[in-house]
């Protein structure tokens, strides 16, 4: 099943504008509001509050685990910032599936293939838990499961509905706040995990790919 994901996530990738991060028309799908999110969608969380978009890149953490560093970065155009949506491990779960409030996903970086990570490591700026990309397409544990929670109404995961995602193996909240790097990665805001609920680990889906739900025979 991994293979099926992430073939179709390579062919969505390759069809990004890479120069700018945009889409070109090859791939453009829809992005309107209230769309379904699925399994295999290829898009951009971005953090209500401060409107950054969660990034990773090759720049390892230089303190805690040294796993590469995952980030909130403000160009909306920045071709780092796409992640594919990925089911838990040994799921059952097939592409074009919807993503019920409750489910325990996985986020591929698609650009370094590593899977947005957390565990009881110490984050750089604030020494809340640290969360890193690690690992690869055939690499995964559960340090990779973040269970989805959907704010308000609703129990299925849309593009306009306000969600936060708790790792499962820690607790914590995927988490920003306007603490900024000055070395590692100048000037984006640092990414952790908060195990307190708050106004700053809310996250919306923005840019992306988004497939259309596979109709049940």
């Amino acid at each position: 099943m991994a293979i099926s994901f992430f073939a179709l996530a390579f062919f969505l990738f390759f069809n990004l504008d890479v120069d700018n991060g945009s889409f070109s028309s090859a791939s453009a799908a829809s992005s309107a509001e209230g769309v379904e999110i699925t399994y295999g969608t290829v898009l951009k969380l971005m953090h209500e509050r401060t409107k950054v978009r969660l990034h990773s890149h090759e720049v390892p953490y230089g303190s805690g685990s040294g796993q590469q560093s995952v980030t909130g970065f403000p160009n909306v155009d920045d071709s780092n910032s796409y992640w594919i949506v990925g089911p838990e491990l040994d799921s059952s779960a097939k592409q074009g599936d919807a993503i019920k409030s409750g489910a325990i996903i996985r986020l591929q970086h698609t650009r370094t293939r590593k899977w947005l990570h957390s565990h009881l490591h110490a984050s750089p700026i604030s020494g809340n838990l640290e969360v890193s990309c690690f690992g690869g397409d055939n690499d995964s544990d559960t340090g990779d499961h973040w269970r989805l929670v959907i704010e308000g109404s609703g129990n299925t995961w849309k593009q306009d509905q306000r969600i936060r995602l708790q790792h499962v193996d820690t607790g914590g909240y995927l988490h920003s706040h306007d603490k900024k790097y000055t070395r590692i990665a100048g000037g984006q805001q640092e990414v952790c995990g908060l195990r307190d609920k708050r106004a700053d680990n809310i996250w919306l889906a923005a840019e992306g790919v988004y497939l259309p739900v596979t109709e049940s025979k």
